[in-house]
């Protein structure tokens, strides 16, 4: 062997046991594995510790028990594609042009098939890339209209090393999906229940991972969203406690993914990755207003009492269950009242990781105070803008204990239900002025039950000088739709 080749394979064996003792140090110096569970269309109340009487989620109760439970946890829109945007981007997801859900690729008047979250946005896989993560997706991906196409940008370029996806729900239903993409390549069908099979990707991942890089997994599951489909033997289980099948197959829906929650929880500490992994589980929005689909003559989510359900601006349209737990660490444990994002999940994640946040503003705030000792106090306002909302007011925003919705006026006129922003109509609503104003405080009447407009003067009078400032720098930063892109 000549010394060149020798040194040359000396300089490769270095250069090895140097990357391997950077991701070590990485793990050691607290950087955490990372899990986040997102339900599509999970209630409020549809979880045993929020309350639900009869679905029994003993894994995600211990989560919620043995880390920290939030009561006002808020998804980043009342439906699934913006919701998902928000959590990803940690922005209003209507920077991004995603201000509605995103059909697929079919021709369409509204033009919504040609949304999608564009080509610059920084996302939570991106930044923890850029400090030694290895990324997943599995599950849901909602956030462009043509799936699977290289003519819109597809989870790989957001910063996922691996994805196992969908565009929108498992098809035909929860069982015996065949319409799963493995990283572009179509998977075909596979046996099972969509929840179940989702963490059989997550596992399989993890078991074929090769570098010792801590890791971020997104584990966004289609249920409990219709059409249902839930395993015989949980239907079995519940039929005595439900009015009629089609509900003893939703509480099963629920119950199947709260088992998918347990395999991948008990996988993490039988294989030595529960030591340091931070765990969040939330919701993408309420439970499910509609029944839109064949043999759903209703939905059967709950709101715990709070008004409204999935596409309405009150609180049950994106008020959800927020968990957090740390594996492996001692952390804050408790409830908490304070009031947190889907947006936050991002800039939560650059501080425990060591990530730059990204150059463009982003409109959460990091709660990693909350997970370390228990205390968080948002400054920024919440700010939700849904244009096509079922209730008639489609702009919403909580500050501190109090939540203002205001409707859109134009002429002596309420604006029509919008799906997107694009230009011809982007004037409609940028001349629009809020009006009908309705005031809550949340802390009291978390079911928004007293109007506080006329009772509460001088806290309606900052609130709306507050909303019309927020609104006003939103719409500005809003993006438009050419109907050419």
């Amino acid at each position: 062997m000549s010394k060149i080749t020798f040194r040359f394979i000396s300089f490769i064996v270095l250069l090895i046991s140097v990357i391997s003792v950077e991701a070590q140090s990485k793990q050691e110096s607290g950087q955490p594995n990372i899990v986040v569970f997102l339900c599509d269309d999970l209630g409020y109340g549809d979880l045993s510790s929020y309350g639900h009487r009869t679905i029994k989620t003993p894994n995600i109760d211990k989560l919620a028990e043995t880390g920290i439970k939030m009561t006002d946890f808020y998804s980043a829109a009342p439906v699934c594609s913006p919701s998902r945007v928000g959590l990803l981007t940690g922005r209003s997801p209507n920077k991004a042009g995603v201000y509605d859900f995103i059909p697929g690729p079919k021709n369409s008047e509204d033009l919504r098939h040609l949304v999608h979250l564009q080509k610059g946005e920084k996302t939570i896989p991106e930044r923890l890339k850029t400090v030694g993560y290895s990324t997943a997706l599995v599950g849901k991906w909602h956030c462009s209209s043509l799936f699977n196409n290289p003519a819109q940008p597809q989870p790989d370029y957001f910063g996922f090393d691996y994805w196992f996806a969908t565009h929108n729900n498992a098809s035909p239903s929860h069982e015996n999906p065949k319409n799963f993409v493995r990283n572009g390549e179509k998977a075909g069908p596979i046996e099972g229940f969509s929840c179940q099979i989702v963490v059989d990707e997550a596992m399989s991942w993890l078991d074929k991972k090769a570098d010792d890089n801590p890791f971020y997994l997104q584990v966004t599951f289609h249920e409990p969203h219709e059409p249902i489909a839930s395993p015989e033997d949980l239907v079995a289980e519940y039929l005595p406690y439900a009015n009629n099948e089609a509900e003893a197959q939703f509480f099963a829906n629920v119950a199947n993914v709260d088992k998918a929650v347990g395999r991948l929880l008990k996988y993490l500490e039988e294989n030595g990755k529960a030591d340091n992994t931070l765990v969040i589980f939330t919701s993408d929005n309420g439970p499910e207003t509609l029944a839109r689909y064949p043999g759903a003559k209703r939905t059967f989510g709950r709101t715990g009492g709070l008004k409204g359900r999935k596409l309405w601006t009150t609180e049950a349209g994106f008020r959800v269950p927020g968990i957090v737990k740390w594996m492996g660490k001692e952390t804050y444990n408790g409830t908490t009242n304070a009031v947190v994002s889907a947006l936050d999940i991002l800039p939560t994640l650059c501080e425990l990781t060591g990530a730059k946040l990204p150059d463009t503003k982003i409109d959460g705030e990091s709660f990693a105070s909350l997970i370390r000792d228990g205390q968080f106090t948002r400054k920024k306002p919440l700010i939700w803008s849904f244009y096509n909302a079922l209730n008639e007011h489609q702009v919403a925003m909580r500050h501190g204990d109090y939540k203002i919705l205001a409707r859109l006026k134009k002429d002596g006129e309420y604006l029509p239900n919008l799906n997107n922003i694009y230009k011809g109509n982007e004037e409609l609503i940028k001349s629009s002025e809020l009006a009908d104003f309705e005031l809550y405080n949340l802390k009291e009447d978390n079911k928004e039950s007293a109007n506080l407009v006329v009772d509460n003067p001088m806290v309606f009078n900052k609130m709306k000088a507050l909303l019309k400032t927020e609104y006003k720098a939103l719409l500005e930063e809003s993006h438009i739709w050419e109907r050419t892109e």
